[in-house]
C-alpha cells in the first residue's frame, strides 16, 4: 500500500514558473526532443550532464527534485526487470560465475545505461504534466495533431483520450489506496505469504476499482453530454492557446542543447 501513496505521475502542479507559463504544444515538442536525446546518449559523463539538466529544469520550474523523483516510482520494477535481463543475458568477460549464471562486465554496463536510460525518459516527461494543466494538454495535443485531420486522423478524439487517461492515473491511484485501506481494516493482508496468497488477496481489490472506473467513465460521458459536448468541430475555448516569443527561445534551446550533448557523447565514444 506504501507504494501508492505520493505518487505525483499524471498530476499537476500550480506554479508561476517560466516551465509553467511557456505554450504546451512548445513543452510537448521539447520534451519528445529531450527524450530522442536521452536514448542516443552512450557515455557517462553525459549521463551526468543529463542529470544536471534535469536539476536546472527542476529549479526552473520551481518544483521540489523529491516530488519529481516520485514520478519514477511506477517504473522501478520495469527498470529492475530490464536490468536483469541484461545482467544475466549479456555475453562479454565474466565477472561472476554461479552455474549456468554468468555475470559479464559488459552486462553490468549495458544495464546500468538501459536503467539510467529510462530513469531519464520517466523523470523529463513528469515535467510535461507536472507543468502543464490537462485542458491545455489537450489543447496542445489537437493542435499538434490537427494537420492530419484532413486525411482522417481523429486529433481531436485521441487529444481528448489521451488527456483524461492521464487525468484518472491519480484519481484511480487515491481509489486503489482507499480500497486497500478499507480491506486491511476488515483484516485483508497484501503483505504475507507466498507470491499466489499476495495475488489471491488484490481481487477484493481489483473487483470494486473497476466496478469504480466504469462508474466514473459513465458520469463523465454523462456530463459532458449534459454540456452538449460534441468533439472538436465548432468548439469555442475559454483560454485560446497563444504562442510568444519565450516559446520560440526555448523551442530553439532545447534542440541546439540536444545536439551539443549528443556530438559530445559521439566524440566520446
Amino acid at each position: 500500500m506504501k507504494f501508492f501513496n505520493h505518487l505525483t505521475f499524471g498530476q499537476y502542479v500550480p506554479s508561476e514558473s517560466p516551465v509553467h507559463r511557456l505554450d504546451p504544444r512548445c513543452k510537448i515538442i521539447a520534451v519528445l526532443v529531450l527524450l530522442t536525446g536521452i536514448f542516443l546518449a552512450k557515455h557517462p559523463a553525459v549521463f551526468s550532464v543529463w542529470g544536471v539538466l534535469l536539476a536546472c529544469l527542476t529549479a526552473g520550474a520551481r518544483l521540489p527534485f523529491r516530488l519529481v523523483l516520485r514520478s519514477a516510482k511506477p517504473v522501478l520494477i520495469l527498470v529492475l526487470f530490464t536490468a536483469s535481463i541484461h545482467i544475466f543475458f549479456t555475453s562479454g568477460t565474466p565477472l561472476v560465475s554461479l552455474g549456468i549464471v554468468t555475470i559479464s562486465r559488459e552486462g553490468l554496463i549495458l544495464a546500468a545505461y538501459m536503467g539510467l536510460r529510462l530513469l531519464f525518459l520517466v523523470l523529463f516527461a513528469s515535467f510535461l504534466t507536472l507543468t502543464t494543466r490537462p485542458m491545455e494538454l489537450a489543447d496542445g495535443l489537437e493542435r499538434l495533431f490537427s494537420p492530419f485531420a484532413r486525411f482522417g486522423f481523429p486529433a481531436h478524439e485521441l487529444a481528448m483520450m489521451m488527456t483524461i487517461a492521464l487525468r484518472f492515473i491519480p484519481t484511480l491511484l487515491d481509489e486503489t489506496d482507499r480500497i486497500m485501506k478499507a480491506q486491511l481494516a476488515r483484516g485483508a493482508s497484501f503483505d504475507r505469504g507466498g507470491l499466489w496468497k499476495r495475488l489471491k488477496a488484490f481481487l477484493p481489490v481489483l473487483i470494486p476499482l473497476f466496478v469504480i472506473v466504469f462508474q466514473r467513465a459513465e458520469d463523465l460521458a454523462v456530463a459532458m453530454e449534459a454540456r452538449c459536448y460534441r468533439g472538436g468541430t465548432g468548439r469555442t475555448r475559454m483560454s485560446p492557446l497563444a504562442w510568444k516569443a519565450a516559446d520560440t527561445a526555448a523551442l530553439l534551446l532545447v534542440p541546439a542543447v540536444v545536439i551539443l550533448l549528443v556530438t559530445i557523447d559521439r566524440s566520446l565514444a
